[in-house]
């Protein structure tokens, strides 16, 4: 059971920690078209990318990929900046159009499993039993990932139900500030090549 409570916490902390901005950012983007009426969808959107990137941390970690930490961590500000773009671009932000979004949440958690994987691969040992130990990660990262996604939904939508702001400018202001911050990521995480 300590295993088990170590491995949680480290899942927990990887979206709740200062050091997290980036997956926070991405989960922002990635929810910013959603009111809190439709949470149910945003969960299952967010399990979308979890499902993503326990693929990769299991293929990554079980060593049948690897992947240069340099690119990964250059890759994943720029999903977070495709993912702004999208916001910014796409006429239509009913959720019933957005099942494109659970293939880019999909997608983009493989690119983010990577980095999971190099952020615990040293902690894993066989001894201690790998299954058990990514199943403990992943449901502390899917609880602190719907904790920040139910912060946003709420944010949002009292936003929108106590200012003046219409939803598409609040989707541009949310999307225009993510973009800015990833982008400053992304060009300091740019590779040597």
């Amino acid at each position: 059971m300590q295993d088990f409570s170590m491995y949680f916490g480290l899942g927990w902390d990887h979206i709740i920690s200062r050091d997290a901005l980036d997956h926070i950012l991405f989960i922002v983007a990635l929810t910013v078209i959603y009111r809190l009426a439709d949470w149910k969808r945003v969960v299952i959107l967010v399990t979308a990318f979890t499902v993503g990137h326990f693929l990769t941390l299991i293929l990554s970690v079980t060593d049948v990929i690897r992947a240069n930490s340099e690119w990964v961590e250059f890759l994943i500000p720029s999903t977070i900046v495709i993912t702004a773009l999208f916001n910014l671009f796409k006429s239509n932000l009913q959720p019933a159009s957005a099942t494109s979004r659970y293939i880019l949440a999909l997608l983009f958690g493989l690119v983010h499993g990577l980095g999971y994987a190099n952020a615990i691969r040293f902690l894993l040992i066989e001894e201690q039993g790998l299954g058990w130990s990514l199943f403990a990660f992943n449901l502390g990262l899917e609880i602190g990932q719907i904790v920040v996604v139910l912060a946003a939904l709420i944010i949002g939508e009292w936003v929108l139900r106590y200012t003046p702001l219409q939803r598409r400018f609040w989707v541009v202001i949310v999307s225009s500030i993510v973009l800015l911050v990833a982008m400053n990521m992304v060009i300091d995480r740019i590779p040597n090549i």
